[in-house]
Parts: structure tokens; sequence; C-alpha cells
């Protein structure tokens, strides 16, 4: 009988923990069926060309996630300014416009790297003619960061304000209007030209523009989220607000750099080890990061619970928050894990056709990796969301050092090391992600379970 009352608010966080993490890793699953699309649409032009969109790809994918890791620093905030409640609407406003002119603002940058996209590739010694048309690609497909970006921080807003479902339900509506855009412009059809590869950068460009519509529309239109008039005088500075988001959110944008850099340097090693055996890296960690999904939407969730529990001083329920869905991801990623060792022509089919002649060197290189990519299932779930409850502390400078020690000394010593000077080649370049995420999972939940010894709980 004593320890039924403990049980009860287990129970509720789990509950609420799910409604929450439930939408959002759905919205990112969906999320990867729209780039799926691409990969789809893409390997059906060759191998050739496949391995120029993963080269482009791998630089795209890093700057717009790190760029939108700098702004997922209004997810803390909006959940420690709810939990707190007095005057939300007002500063909860300041967060998200404050996050929204950031989020231009870096996209101006990422945009003038993305015009060194050739350059880079050649400079790193990548075959030419793969480089150009990966250039070309990325011509095209760099408009696409300011409304990604922008739509990136919208998402966190109504997610934070309880309505995950519309993140859902506008990324399956994105997968209906990538997938229209590359069957016109990738092959010609519907009156469109047929653009080959820079067909499917202009669709990601058009899909990113309808997506950042459908949730100012969405807003405007929902009762609870109009009433936070977000798109009233935008252009009123809030400076300080500015500086928090900065604050926080560099370091997640460091974390980030750092994690997504490896593993695009990955897809570079992988391009002068041999086509085959980067057209198989993309393919397997297409279904590794299909898989992280899941994970990674319970640390979105974590991030806004704990947040949300940090604001209101609730010592215990920041706790509860935390230790849920750290266990609720072990338990998943699991389950994806034996579906990686045991079944992966199966996850392979997916994507690409695995009995076509053709594809039997690409097939052979993916299923090797995949098996590595199982292993590191657990270590991935598990950092994912230590590092999302960790955010839900506003503690970020501390784990992007982690990530950054952790995944560009060992992980990336052991993939240059194993990939380029031994026989292992591309499984080598795979055991080096493998010891990375092992070596951040291990000190993020260390870093997570000494919280309060370590002054994180600051009330």
């Amino acid at each position: 009988m004593p320890a039924a009352p403990a049980f009860h608010p287990v129970r509720a966080e789990v509950a609420a923990t799910l409604r929450l993490a439930g939408p959002l890793a759905a919205a990112n699953l969906l999320q990867m069926l729209v780039y799926a699309i691409d990969v789809i649409f893409v390997a059906r032009l060759g191998q050739d060309v496949l391995a120029a969109s993963s080269l482009a790809v791998a630089l795209f994918g890093l700057i717009a996630w790190s760029l939108s890791g700098l702004t997922s620093a209004v997810a803390p905030l909006v959940a420690a300014e709810l939990g707190r409640k007095a005057h939300s609407v007002r500063e909860v406003r300041k967060s998200v416009r404050m996050a929204l002119w950031l989020a231009v603002l870096a996209s101006l940058a990422g945009l003038a790297i993305c015009g060194l996209g050739e350059p880079l590739m050649i400079a790193t010694g990548q075959d030419p003619a793969v480089a150009s048309q990966a250039g070309r690609f990325l011509a095209v497909v760099m408009f696409a960061l300011p409304a990604m970006i922008a739509g990136n921080v919208l998402r966190t807003f109504v997610s934070a304000l309880g309505r995950p479902l519309f993140a859902t339900a506008i990324t399956a509506f994105a997968i209906l209007v990538n997938g229209l855009g590359n069957y016109a412009f990738v092959f010609g059809h519907l009156g469109a030209p047929a653009l080959g590869l820079e067909g499917s950068a202009l669709s990601s460009v058009i899909t990113s523009g309808v997506t950042l519509a459908a949730y100012v529309v969405l807003i405007r239109a929902d009762r609870r989220l109009r009433r936070y008039h977000l798109f009233g005088r935008l252009w009123v500075p809030h400076w300080r607000r500015l500086g928090e988001i900065v604050g926080i959110g560099l370091p997640v944008f460091a974390t980030i750099l750092a994690e997504a850099g490896l593993f695009s340097a990955a897809a570079f090693l992988m391009g002068v080890i041999g086509k085959a055996e980067l057209a198989g890296h993309t393919v397997a960690l297409q279904i590794a990061a299909l898989t992280f999904q899941v994970p990674f939407g319970i640390g979105q969730a974590a991030t806004i619970r704990v947040g949300y529990h940090f604001g209101a001083g609730d010592r215990a329920g920041v706790a509860r928050a935390g230790w849920v869905a750290i266990t609720t991801a072990m338990l998943i990623s699991s389950v994806s894990a034996s579906l990686m060792m045991f079944a992966p022509h199966l996850m392979l089919s997916l994507y690409v056709d695995v009995g076509a002649p053709a594809n039997a060197a690409m097939v052979a290189f993916a299923v090797q990796y995949i098996v590595v990519a199982a292993a590191f299932q657990l270590f991935d779930g598990v950092q994912a969301v230590a590092t999302g409850a960790l955010r839900g502390l506003q503690d970020t400078r501390i784990p992007m050092l982690v990530a950054i020690a952790s995944y560009w000394l060992p992980g990336a010593a052991a993939s240059f090391g194993l990939g380029l000077r031994t026989p292992l080649a591309g499984i080598g370049v795979w055991i080096g992600l493998l010891i990375a995420l092992g070596c951040v999972a291990v000190l993020l939940l260390w870093r997570w379970w000494r919280r309060e010894r370590l002054g994180l709980v600051r009330f």
C-alpha cells in the first residue's frame, strides 16, 4: 500500500510522455519518408547519380540539422515558461518570434556554405564528375533552408502547446507534395520538364515552402495557438530573449555539428573507398536514421516534459520525466535493433530492389553495415533521450563538449583508421560510428544520473 501513491505519478508521466512523443515520433518517421522519396526516385537514375545525391545530402543535411539545432533552444525556454505559467503568453511569443529571426539569419549563412559544396567535395578527394553533379543539386536545394529552419521552430511551438498531431499531419501532407514533385520534375511528368537530380532538389524546395505555409495556416486557425499572436509585429526585436536562445542554442548547434559532421565525413570516406560502398552506406544509413526517429521523438518529448517540470520547480517531476523517457527509448531501440539484425534484407527492400543484379554489390555492402548499425541502436537511443532531458534543464554546454570529444577523438580516429588503413574498409567506418555513439551515450547518461550533485536542478 505505501508504494501506491508513488506509482500514479509515474503512470501519469508515462501517459503524458507517450501522448507527446507518439505524434512527434510519427512526424519524424514521416519526415524520413519525405527524404526516402528522394532516394527512391534518384536511385532510379543510376548508382553514380545516387552517389552524387548522397554526398550533396550529407553536406546539406549537416547544415540544415545543425542550424535547426541552433533555433531548437526555443523548446526548453517555451516549456519552462509554460511550467511557470505567469505571463506565459507574452514570454512564449517573445521566444518563438526571436527563434524565427534566428532561423532567417542562420539560413543566410547556410546558403553561403552550400554554394561552396562542389569545391569542398573535390578538396576531399571525391570523383570530379560525382562532385559536379552534387554541386548542381546543392545549388538548387539550398533554397529550401529558410523555410525548413523556420518550419522547425513552428513545429516546436505547436508541440509544446499540446498540438503535436499538427506536426504529424503536416509532415504527412509533405510526403504527398514531395512525391508529386519528384514524379513531376525528376522524370518530366504532369507537363513538367525532366530535370533529373536537380528536379529532386526543386521538389525539396517546394515541399519546404508548402510545409512552412501549412504551419502558419494551422496556427492562425487554432483557437489556442492563435491567442499567442506570433505573426503580428514580427519586426519588433527582443534582444535579451534572442541572446538567451543563442546562448542555449549555440552549444546545441555545435553538438549536432559534431555528430552530423562525423556521419557526413563517413559518407565522404565511403566515396573515397568506392562508389558501391558509398551507395550501400547511403541506403544503410537511411534505415538506421529511420529507426532512430522514434527515440529522437522521445528525446524531443523529454526536453518539453523535463523543461515543464523544471520551470514549475518540481524536482521529482524532473526525475520522473527523464527516466521514463530513457527507459521507453531503450525498450523501443531494442526492438529496432532486433529487426536490423535478423531481417536486414526486408528493411533494405523498403528502399531498393534487393533482387536486381545491378544492385547486388550495393546490397551486399548495405547488409554488412546494417548489422553494425543494429549494435549501436541502444547507444543512439540513449544518447538522444539523455541529450533531450539535459536540454530540458537548459544544460547544453557540457553535453556539447562530450559530443565533440566523443565523435571527433575515438569516433573519427577509428573511422578514418579502420576505414582507410585496414582491410575492414566500410565496416571499419561503421565501427568508428559505433564507438562514438557508445561514448556519448555512457557519458550523458552519467551526467543525467548525477544532475542533482552537479547542480543542474537549480531550485
